[in-house]
């Protein structure tokens, strides 16, 4: 029996890095008929260099395998590790929110966090739950037990906080969800790592060294998965995984509040292109 769950779980990861790495490896942005632009990190996107893909290179649905909604603790941190991007998502409305998880999806990134910043975020990560299967949805910004009660009955699969909230962080171990604790100094960062929380958001990472500051930390704390946050865009990107980070949280760089509200998926799927090649390159 113990065999035949192993075997299962092997299954359901294998087939989420497969969608994973189909999806990523789609020519997104010359499919659509543009010019193909290679990563360069002289080179920042922006709107007017960004054809808009008025035609999906492929609907995730065509590769759906709805095993978010199944994966454990630690499928879930190795699907994030691999993926090594988290784009952290301020929304205004429900629709936004399938959209930018979709587009992401579609371009190799099938994982969202949710700001519970936002009023409605509990009631989009109910919905993306829902209307959005093959992606895992998370919550960020979370400050209390209470609000992480609300974030997993919701459908949240990781909790996320820009600080150590032990609270928050024995609430997950209780009931087997992933969570990224917050931290910036040696000493948050080892406090985070020894209170058991799977991953340790360094946040904002620019205010201290960008990547300099991460192989420092790593020096220190070799075993510790950490996540870069604040300051990660284009030019920076490559570095921070190079230094040793397991992924990248990215927001208004990887997914601008513009591109959302004007539906424009080739402008988001070639930013998604350029941070996956970032960190293929920073693995490499």
């Amino acid at each position: 029996m113990v065999r035949k769950q192993n075997l299962y779980s092997l299954y359901k990861v294998f087939m989420f890095y497969f969608q994973r790495r189909l999806l990523s490896n789609l020519d997104v942005f010359g499919a659509a008929g543009g010019k193909k632009v290679p990563m360069n990190q002289t080179r920042i996107a922006s709107q007017n260099d960004l054809i808009e893909n008025k035609k999906p290179v492929v609907h995730a649905s065509q590769f759906e395998y709805a095993v978010a909604a199944t994966l454990n603790r630690e499928e879930i941190c190795e699907c994030i590790e691999d993926t090594g991007i988290i784009p952290s998502l301020n929304l205004a409305s429900l629709e936004d929110a399938l959209f930018a998880a979709d587009t992401l999806a579609e371009a190799g990134i099938p994982i969202v966090e949710i700001s519970m910043n936002e009023p409605e975020a509990l009631e989009i990560i109910s919905y993306l739950a829902k209307h959005a299967p093959s992606v895992i949805v998370g919550a960020g910004s979370i400050r209390n037990e209470k609000t992480a009660r609300k974030c997993l009955d919701a459908g949240a699969k990781f909790l996320s906080s820009d600080g150590l909230v032990p609270g928050v962080v024995n609430f997950a171990a209780q009931e087997k969800i992933a969570t990224i604790a917050g931290a910036l100094t040696l000493t948050e960062v080892i406090a985070a790592w020894d209170s058991g929380s799977d991953l340790v958001k360094v946040v904002p990472c620019y205010a201290v060294g960008g990547h300099k500051y991460i192989e420092t930390l790593k020096t220190a704390i070799p075993q510790a998965r950490l996540i870069a946050a604040g300051g990660v865009n284009q030019l920076t990107a490559a570095n921070y995984v190079t230094a040793g980070v397991a992924a990248l949280s990215v927001g208004n760089e990887l997914v601008p509040a513009e591109a959302i509200h004007m539906r424009q998926t080739g402008r988001i799927q070639e930013l998604a292109r350029r941070f996956l090649t970032a960190v293929d390159n920073g693995r490499a």
